[in-house]
């Protein structure tokens, strides 16, 4: 009995290991080269609008969906990710480069100012649809994203 046992245990611990070590997905930061992925591999741009250091709700999407292993598998065959952050503290500030991108994209996508805004572009650049936190974690919001997909 016990030898079963252990090989179970050893297997979900090699399964879990290896579920762990799944590369975190790559974000873009510029708005018109992940267009331009998306338009080479057909999939959607999958745009995210945040305020990393100030936005409670932004850091809760972040920590409980994209930071997860689960999420990174979902996506990485459906989207091309592209994340646009816009931190407040001093210490945060990113690259002038960086926030002048991450200012274009919100002229263009985020005129409202909403955070966080999560936006689903078809490959061509058009709005399928605009979202944002939704609790329930990644299994939840990649069902979410699974309907939206569905519903263009």
């Amino acid at each position: 009995m016990r030898f079963p046992i252990f090989f179970l245990f050893a297997l979900l611990t090699a399964a879990g290991a290896r579920a762990q070590t799944l590369p975190a997905p790559a974000w873009n930061t510029d708005l018109a080269a992940a267009l331009a992925q998306a338009k080479a591999s057909q999939r959607p741009v999958l745009a995210v609008f945040s305020g990393s250091d100030w936005c409670k709700p932004c850091i809760m999407l972040k920590q409980e969906v994209f930071d997860q292993p689960e999420f990174a598998q979902y996506a990485q065959d459906k989207f091309v990710l592209a994340r646009f952050d816009f931190p407040r503290n001093r210490k945060n500030q990113l690259p002038p480069a960086q926030t002048k991108q991450s200012e274009q994209a919100a002229a263009q996508l985020n005129k409202e100012g909403t955070f966080p805004l999560v936006v689903v572009l078809s490959p061509e650049g058009k709005v399928l649809a605009k979202s944002g936190y939704r609790p329930g974690g990644p299994a939840a919001y990649d069902a979410y994203l699974s309907q939206l997909l569905t519903a263009r």
